[in-house]
């Protein structure tokens, strides 16, 4: 019978065969189910958007490390990532030049000029959309109303550059409007940004992420929770339904903020407790901008500015080996 080996080696000590490759794959699955709905809800655009920004996210990375001479790293299918979640963010009338933009500022500005994938201290989609919604503010909110291509005869203008849709399909997100009905917002019955409209395909792709060990279920919950929470004492205050909680939770960005966005592994906190806070930080700010601010939605804005704490959070959350004493500095003579 053969004994066992004590094999001493030194870290990093991997344990299994997970890869940034494999990661990426997992991820661009989960978001599936939301792609397919964006499809059925807004037709052949939604595919045309997604495209295009994913062969951008592509293109520019493969081009900037060309340049740069430096190792292509488009195999690990980051910027696939980084173009589908940046498509969820664009609505489907979206001209595609502008799309492009996103695309460019998303991996040169935001990642590649930081040192690429995982020296970024941002996340790159959302550092697009906002780029884009700050500078094309008119483009970024054209909302048009679900299954509006249905029985009409501007399919073709659609999948062109700059679609001009008709005023008669356009229309209101539920945050702006406030009058979509809770199963119109689960199912994906409303107007929006590409992936943000149906939170059911977004739950299921949250879910395989999830069970999959993909991400943890610290900042998702901490999000959804502290945002339910947050909304619950501002319904009782100010005298409305409590469906409103619901409504705030379906309706917006902030399902695929959840799940999608906040749990980026490079510019989200390590620890668990750190996810914890990462992910209330990131419900007062949706709640205060949403509910004081002139914009109804603020989810982008919120992981945004809690991806410039994450060090910090970090360094709050850091574990210390048992035992360890602190450094004492020495004085100088």
């Amino acid at each position: 019978m053969e004994s066992k080996k004590l094999i001493v080696t030194a870290s990093p000590h991997i344990t299994n065969h997970t890869s940034t490759r494999g990661l990426m794959l997992n991820v661009c699955i989960a978001l599936l189910p939301a792609l397919v709905a964006s499809t059925l809800i807004f037709g052949a655009r939604a595919l045309l958007v997604t495209g295009v920004t994913v062969a951008a996210c592509v293109g520019f990375e493969a081009l900037y490390c060309v340049v740069m001479k430096k190792p292509v790293p488009v195999g690990d299918f980051s910027a696939v990532v980084t173009g589908m979640i940046l498509a969820f963010n664009l609505p489907a009338t979206i001209p595609l030049w502008i799309a492009i933009i996103g695309a460019f500022v998303a991996i040169v500005v935001a990642k590649q000029l930081f040192g690429g994938l995982g020296c970024n201290f941002a996340n790159p989609a959302i550092t697009g959309r906002v780029f884009l919604l700050l500078s094309f503010g008119g483009d970024m909110t054209t909302w048009v109303k679900p299954f509006y291509y249905q029985g009409n005869n501007f399919i073709v203008k659609l999948l062109m550059d700059n679609p001009r849709i008709p005023d008669g399909v356009t229309g209101a997100t539920p945050l702006a409007s406030g009058n979509a009905n809770l199963l119109d917002l689960f199912l994906g019955n409303v107007g929006g940004s590409l992936g943000e409209t149906s939170a059911l395909a977004l739950l299921i792709g949250g879910i395989f992420l999830l069970v999959m060990g993909i991400i943890s279920w610290h900042t998702p919950v901490a999000y959804l929770g502290g945002l339910a929470v947050l909304e619950l004492f501002y319904t009782i205050a100010t005298g409305g339904e409590i469906t409103d909680v619901l409504y705030a939770l379906l309706s917006g960005g902030v399902i695929l903020g959840a799940f999608f966005m906040a749990t980026d592994y490079v510019t989200t906190p390590i620890t668990g407790t750190g996810k914890l806070i990462f992910g209330l930080g990131c419900a007062v700010l949706t709640f205060v901008i949403r509910e004081f601010a002139n914009m109804p939605e603020g989810c982008s804005f919120s992981i945004l500015l809690m991806n410039l704490l994450t060090p910090y959070i970090d360094k709050l959350t850091m574990t210390h080996p048992f035992g360890a004493k602190p450094a004492v500095k020495k004085e100088a003579k």
